[in-house]
């Protein structure tokens, strides 16, 4: 049986997030230290539930919510899916959590906001653990695609979902068997339960949900706006909490050598990169055990004076 967990729901913003939560809901344990997780693409909040058992254990509390955009109730009206506004959504989780500072863990798009978050209030951050994408201050230079040529060819997805008639109904297509065949290039030989990937399916369903997570890519590449100024502005900042950064050796969404691009100067309080052999892109649910221990040794070392929750 898959593990199951209660869920709570985020006020942020006028949008709703619903979130799952580890299995201890008393007051004493919510003043345990929050670890705040964010999914990616394709993907939603269950792929943590091989962490959340552990990180609970380690004596953190955890909660796992959809970003923007992955249920109806947290899709805003003008489909505004620029980086800053999830950053928003964060630093608004962790207002309405009750907490002066947090873990953020992030996977795919949730690392993206991660360094975001960091750049923008570090304040509000106890230590940044970014999986599966490196920061990208040194990534957007001429250097990095002449050194990795193949990146490009493996980032074919990105500049497909600009295409929005024609990516919006590849993605529905087959029941979503374009999530299958990301699943399978980026780990390669890895095989997800099959009831998850059932349950991740279901939450594309929903209205609204497969057009709000290919705009986070269209306003990736969006020219003018302010909000996309802004967030390029934060993807250049240096990240100014403690990080670390986990890989799969074996990811075929991003090459684990872009990891090697990463410099400490661009990391003020500390960078730890580290390999997950055997893994690639969902390093997280291929290694959990592994990833574990390396993420609850990481949050143990930088656990905050006073825990800053309510």
């Amino acid at each position: 049986m898959e593990a199951s967990f209660p869920t709570t729901t985020l006020s942020v913003g006028g949008l709703q997030f619903t979130a799952l939560e580890g299995s201890r809901s008393s007051a004493r344990d919510r003043r345990r230290p929050l670890v705040l997780c964010l999914h990616g693409f394709p993907d939603h909040h269950r792929t943590w539930r091989l962490q959340i058992p552990a990180l609970e254990a380690a004596g953190f509390r955890v909660v796992a919510p959809l970003l923007r955009g992955y249920e109806p109730s947290s899709q805003p009206i003008d489909d505004d899916y620029h980086t800053i506004r999830m950053v928003e959504d964060v630093l608004g989780f962790i207002e309405y959590l009750g907490c002066l500072r947090v873990h953020l863990v992030g996977h795919d798009w949730g690392a993206v906001i991660g360094y975001q978050v960091a750049a923008r209030a570090p304040e509000r951050l106890s230590s940044l653990t970014a999986m599966a994408v490196p920061h990208p201050r040194r990534l957007a230079s001429l250097g990095a695609l002449r050194l990795l040529p193949g990146q490009l060819r493996n980032s074919w997805y990105m500049f497909f979902f600009q295409l929005r008639l024609l990516s919006d109904a590849a993605l529905r297509r087959n029941d979503f068997a374009l999530i299958d065949r990301l699943w399978r290039d980026w780990s390669p030989g890895f095989t997800p339960p099959a009831e998850e990937m059932r349950l991740l399916k279901r939450t594309f369903r929903q209205p609204g949900v497969a057009s709000a997570a290919l705009g986070y890519y269209r306003d990736m590449f969006d020219p003018i706006s302010r909000a996309a100024a802004t967030s390029r502005a934060l993807m250049r900042e240096k990240v100014s909490v403690p990080t670390l950064a986990l890989t799969g050796a074996r990811d075929g969404c991003l090459d684990t050598r872009l990891f090697d691009l990463m410099r400490n100067e661009d990391f003020p309080h500390g960078l730890s990169v580290q390999r997950i052999a055997g893994a690639g892109h969902f390093l997280h649910q291929e290694r959990p055990e592994e990833v574990n221990e390396k993420l609850v040794d990481f949050l143990r070392r930088h656990e905050p004076g006073d825990i800053g929750c309510d």
